[in-house]
């Protein structure tokens, strides 16, 4: 089943909570996503992805994952 944007929101919000958070996308299944949040300074963007990745909880696991596709931008606020 595909994941609305407003799920994978409410899923980053729990492990991001203070984050600036954008996710676009209409199909359920390929999203974009923005998270702009303090504990991602000094980090690499492999980390921060992994981080995102993370709170998702699972979502995106193998075949069966509910969302197949999020494309990522992560950063430490300015």
């Amino acid at each position: 089943m595909p994941m609305q944007a407003q799920e994978i929101e409410d899923l980053l919000r729990q492990t991001f909570p203070d984050a600036e958070i954008r996710v676009e996308g209409d199909d359920g299944v390929h999203m974009s996503a923005l998270v702009v949040d303090e504990s991602f300074r000094g980090k690499n963007r492999v980390q921060q992805q992994r981080a995102v990745y993370a709170a998702l909880k699972g979502k995106m696991d193998g075949a069966q994952g509910e969302l197949h596709a999020l494309a990522l931008t992560t950063r430490a606020p300015e």
